[in-house]
């Protein structure tokens, strides 16, 4: 019934109408074509929450932990969950479409949107991805599995070459992403900005209309990246259906011109037209059609499943006997680190969503402990850097014309604004604004010296307390990258002393330039803020006498925005500031100090060796701080594994290069990345793929194999309940009988191909039933063009991680 509709709405489209429908209308949304009662289908970025069509706090959404926190739980139903949670928050403003999730592989370490992605491993990422995308779409929602492919990094990302040779791009890079294809049956898929192997992804007919459509199966709407369009005939020929965003893309008049001169098939648009038709009516938004979901799953708390997924997401790699904490009265705890206050909850770039509440640790600890039994102090800053006004400041935006009217005035959830195509307050034009002023009170936290500042291109002035301390122009600089670009650098422009708890009023007014030639009409640009700068001995020596006193020390050390975030690739993996040395002081007074690291990707820990735990907590989402309560108190297991390796330093990580040389990046380490390439090159990193302590211990009792499953027999030995991951890799194994055949075929040592989570009671055993999929023992054969299976003798591990076998049993595979 659905395709009948599907195709009666289709026949009643002209030519114009159906291009009109393929290009965006503005920066979020299709056309509606009220004469086929089709509504206008919207789209939002929501690989963590969904943040709807306006960069604003007016609205407020979830935030849940980063992709790296989700697949660290090693738990498809639990991502399931997630996505059921944001298909709510979706339905509620008004969205159809989630832009998630992004399942592009952690190949280097560097990949600037690493938080955003799930894991190094195709096959982990594969079944994370599916949980999330099955949960999106079971509420009625589109998903659209970004970016396909090869989009693994962020340096030139918008004309890369990705250089793959088929084996590692069928093996690695496009598993996810068939995995999904046939285990979720996703609504859409997000075509990237790269080019693979010297076609440019949006023209991509080989790997659009061969690979995805015909050989996997899917029926689903293919929607550019955001200004990645750039061809109307190449698009449309290499399966791109949708152009975004608009109202200027390669689509809608051009293409209907394209058609009418011969130069793009008719049929190509109605199957574009098709794919977008079915998706709407997937969505409940073409009239006649049956929606997917015809009534919302039961509704969540999305507070506490944001702190349930952050406490799974959460993964201990070291203790040494120094967590779940003593709750005891009398015990105290020395909270150290910038980031303790001020937490880090998610990534930069195009995931930012504005929750209506953000728990640091310092507010979970606080609420958790007796009072009396936690102390503050900052210890070290990641950032010596201006960022956006956030903390203290209440701000809004005020849209005048050039005669000093006022237009339109809009809240704004920080000092940064980001207003795209027609996301302005109600009231204001790109036509009628002349200049737009950020203005409101700051409430410091601490007396000294306040640097303010701007970060955007044009005409900007400054004024604190009612005084103007600043007005100027800000040029273009050298930004690479245009998302860079957009924003500018941040730069510091006048200073002012300022007591703690006064409230002093500020304002930054920005003049509008002339956009009207512009394809996209947008304005980016923020008030920054830094306050006072103290000696960093001095604040160390601080933390150091409070840890000094205390039962436990907490540091919590963190990356910055600066570090991690879409648009740039990192340049080494040290944490930034003075935080390490913080660590060595406060190790070097308190045997007991836990450190919490506030990191979406690796970082270099070199003093790991020298505190009593480590706790990985990712970016935890909006209840992170509860979390972490929850955690270091044993009120929660720390479920997390790890879902890509730890690298001890970054000069022992195999793969790095993430900048492309004459505009190609090369992936020469072929099937060799993550952990592959560790034990390829014998390399033992400082935590494992699969690494994760809970606060239990299990016995593997026993392992039985078939050609199709593995069945491990566990014992929880310790004294509370918990739960497991089971980890099943394979490892082929040379025999006289076999070895020739074996080894003509290049493969890692070992791989991932299944796992499963068992959760027991103190003393309960319990068993773990995991299926072996066919798809492990295949390679993907370049010359035939296909798989094959690869018979032989192999060693099945029931491992606790990459680098903790428990069990093995040998499987002969005819």
């Amino acid at each position: 019934m659905r395709n009948d509709a599907v195709e009666a709405a289709l026949g009643k489209l002209d030519l114009d109408t159906k291009a009109r429908l393929l290009a965006g209308q503005d920066m979020w949304s299709l056309p509606a074509v009220p004469a086929i009662g089709l509504e206008s289908l919207v789209f939002s970025d929501g690989p963590i929450g969904v943040r709807g069509v306006r960069w604003t706090a007016d609205d407020p959404s979830i935030a849940l932990p980063s992709p790296t926190a989700l697949a660290a739980a090693w738990d498809p139903e639990l991502a399931r969950r997630a996505g059921r949670l944001l298909a709510q928050e979706a339905r509620r403003k008004g969205v159809h479409v989630l832009l998630a999730p992004t399942v592009n592989l952690h190949r280097s370490p560097l990949g600037g949107r690493h938080f955003e992605c799930y894991s190094e491993d195709p096959y982990l990422t594969g079944a994370v991805g599916s949980g999330y995308v099955n949960g999106v779409q079971d509420g009625g929602v589109g998903t659209t599995v970004k970016h396909f492919v090869g989009n693994d990094a962020e340096t030139d990302r918008f004309t890369v070459d990705s250089v793959i040779a088929p084996r590692p791009l069928r093996e690695l890079y496009l598993a996810p992403f068939e995995a999904i294809v046939a285990n979720a049956h996703p609504w859409g898929i997000m075509t990237a900005y790269n080019q693979v192997n010297g076609t440019t992804m949006t023209e991509h007919q080989y790997l659009v209309n061969e690979v995805l459509r015909a050989e996997w199966g899917f029926d689903g709407c293919n929607v550019s990246d955001w200004m990645a369009a750039r061809s109307t005939a190449g698009d449309i020929l290499g399966g791109m259906d949708v152009a975004m965003p608009g109202p200027t893309t390669v689509y809608g008049p051009a293409l209907a011109e394209a058609v009418r001169a011969g130069e793009v098939p008719g049929s190509a648009v109605d199957e574009a037209v098709r794919n977008v038709l079915r998706l709407a009516a997937r969505v409940g938004a073409l009239e006649g059609a049956p929606a997917a979901v015809e009534s919302a799953p039961a509704p969540i708390d999305g507070q506490a499943l944001a702190r349930e997924l952050a406490a799974r997401g959460f993964v201990l790699v070291r203790n040494e006997g120094a967590l779940p904490l003593d709750g005891s009265a009398g015990r105290t705890v020395a909270l150290a680190g910038a980031a303790a206050r001020d937490a880090r909850v998610l990534g930069g770039g195009s995931a930012t969503v504005f929750p209506e509440r953000i728990v640091s640790p310092l507010d979970g600890l606080t609420a958790a402990l007796p009072e009396g039994a936690l102390t503050y102090s900052i210890g070290a800053d990641p950032s010596d850097e201006l960022t956006p006004a956030g903390q203290g400041f209440e701000l809004h935006a005020v849209c005048r014309d050039a005669a000093g009217t006022v237009l339109g005035e809009g809240a704004l959830p920080s000092g940064q604004v980001q207003w795209i195509g027609d996301d302005l307050p109600a009231g204001a034009t790109y036509e009628t604004m002349a200049s737009i002023e950020v203005r409101g009170t700051f409430v410091p936290r601490e007396s000294g010296e306040h640097a303010f500042g701007t970060r955007g291109l044009g005409a900007f002035a400054l004024a604190v307390g009612g005084e103007r301390l600043w007005s100027g122009v800000q040029e273009m600089g050298n930004e690479a990258d245009p998302f860079e670009a957009f924003f500018g650098a941040p730069n510091e422009r006048a200073r002012a002393t300022l007591t703690e708890g006064e409230p002093v009023e500020v304002s930054l007014t920005f003049q509008v330039p002339d956009m009207s030639a512009l394809p996209l009409r947008a304005i980016m640009f923020s008030l920054l803020h830094l306050g006072p700068r103290r000696d960093a001995d001095e604040l160390i020596a601080e933390a150091v006498a409070a840890a000094r006193q205390a039962d436990t020390a907490v540091v919590v050390v963190a990356t910055t925005e600066r570090v991690e975030s879409e648009g740039f690739d990192r340049q080494d993996l040290t944490l930034p500031g003075r935080q390490d040395d913080l660590v060595r002081a406060v190790a070097a007074v308190n045997p007991n100090t836990v450190v919490v690291v506030n990191a979406g990707s690796p970082v270099e820990l070199p003093w790991r060796e020298d505190v009593a735990a480590v706790l990985l907590t990712w970016f935890p989402g909006q209840e992170g701080g509860a979390a972490l309560a929850d955690v270091l108190l044993g009120d929660a297991e720390p479920g997390g594994r790890l879902p890509t390796t730890w690298p001890a330093r970054f000069a022992d990580a195999p793969v790095t290069e993430v900048v492309p040389t004459e505009g190609r990046l090369e992936y020469g380490e072929g099937l060799f990345i993550g952990y592959r390439a560790y034990e390829r090159h014998a390399v033992t990193p400082a935590y494992p793929f699969g690494h994760g302590l809970g606060y239990t211990d299990w016995t593997y009792d026993s392992l039985e194999l078939t050609a199709d499953t593995v069945r491990v027999r566990l014992t929880n030995t310790g004294a509370r309940p918990g739960r497991e991951v089971v980890q099943v890799y394979l490892a082929p194994v040379a025999t006289a009988s076999d070895g020739a055949r074996s080894t003509t075929v290049e493969r890692p040592a070992s791989w991932l191909a299944a796992f499963a989570g068992v959760a027991a009671g103190p003393g309960e055993s319990v068993e773990a039933e995991i299926p072996l999929p066919a798809r492990a023992f295949e390679i993907w054969d370049e010359q035939a063009r296909g798989w094959r299976r690869i018979g032989g003798t192999y060693e099945v591990r029931a491992s606790h991680s990459h680098g903790d076998t428990r069990l093995t049993a040998t499987l002969d595979l005819a």
